[in-house]
């Protein structure tokens, strides 16, 4: 794909009103979603529940594309289309989730790095030929005592520069996913410091590896209080928080910005969007890429029984719809209430 194409589809990903659903939870996460419906995590038991999240109508309103697991991306749906060519019949882009999860770091304890540089180039060749035109891989930055630490900044940093120059030359867009958990008892501004030390990071390294920022997406997380800490900050502080961070250390050159809801209620991430996008015009989109926050609802409506379908996909739609108006800063209370 040349470098004009990667542009095209990284703009499609982020038009007006619409945003990235992740529906790409590791064998080990999705397991754990049907634990709390009392489902067991079996092949078809999760082809059915993607299935049921792809073929919703009317999605394609507010979604633009969908990132993929690897198993995912290679099953059909009852009719025998692959879900990329569900989706792309849709007019919602395909995508592949290209990580092997994160593991401890040796000598810098509660810190991790991501895998899966190895044999990346052959996989993203394979992934473009399944259909999938972008592609995403998270690094995640844990707050503590001490931590994190700049070298394990570094290390995640210098990782998804290989990947996202990897993703490029493979004809694919790369998703850039520093995600800075929201674990701990850390304040807003202590979030802050660290989103920015990482951002300016991570920036660094796409230069240097020459990743053309113009056919890239920034999936950050925002800037929150931590989830234990004893003074949680309003939707207004997290949305200006946010929006300052980024504006310091994000190239207006990057078409978009796609958060992460990083362990939000579904509510409360679409507020925060909300909030974001009604403070006015900003150098890049502000969007999302959501995976509980859009999809938590449909699994606990859907239960793993096919008559509960229609039910869940309503859910999901709607879920779509408030994160759609979120876009626009035109999210309200009301449309929770209606929906209800």
């Amino acid at each position: 794909m040349a470098r004009g194409e990667l542009e095209s589809v990284a703009r499609a990903l982020v038009p007006k009103g619409k945003g990235i659903l992740a529906a790409d939870e590791s064998s080990g996460t999705i397991k754990r979603r049907f634990e709390s419906i009392k489902l067991e995590s079996t092949e078809e038991n999760r082809r059915a529940y993607r299935e049921m999240l792809f073929t919703t109508q009317g999605i394609e309103e507010f979604i633009s594309g969908v990132i993929l697991f690897d198993e995912t991306v290679r099953q059909k749906a009852k009719d025998g289309r692959s879900f990329p060519e569900v989706l792309a019949q849709k007019g919602i882009i395909p995508g592949i989730k290209v990580d092997k999860g994160t593991i401890d770091m040796p000598g810098f304890p509660n810190e991790k790095v991501t895998e899966g540089l190895d044999g990346l180039r052959g996989r993203l060749n394979e992934y473009r030929e399944l259909g999938a035109r972008f592609a995403k891989w998270r690094a995640v930055i844990t707050i503590g005592p001490g931590i994190p630490t700049m070298t394990c900044i570094h290390a995640n940093a210098h990782a998804l520069a290989r990947y996202g120059a990897l993703c490029q030359e493979a004809g694919l867009v790369p998703i850039v996913e520093p995600e800075v958990l929201i674990d701990g008892d850390h304040t807003i501004e202590r979030c802050e410091e660290v989103e920015e030390a990482t951002l300016k990071c991570v920036f660094s390294e796409l230069l240097e590896h020459r990743v053309a920022l113009e056919g890239m997406l920034l999936k950050p997380s925002m800037v929150l209080s931590g989830k234990e800490c004893p003074k949680q900050a309003s939707v207004e502080e997290v949305a200006t928080a946010t929006i300052r961070c980024l504006r310091r250390v994000v190239p207006a050159a990057v078409p978009g910005i796609v958060f992460l809801s990083g362990g939000q209620s579904a509510e409360r991430a679409t507020e925060h969007l909300n909030a974001m996008n009604a403070m006015g015009s900003h150098p890049w989109e502000v969007s999302f890429s959501y995976a509980r926050a859009l999809q938590d609802p449909a699994l606990k409506a859907w239960k793993g029984e096919a008559a509960n379908i229609p039910v869940a996909q309503k859910v999901f739609h709607h879920r779509a719809k408030c994160n759609g108006a979120a876009r626009y800063g035109k999210y309200s209370k009301q449309m929770e209430a209606m929906a209800a």
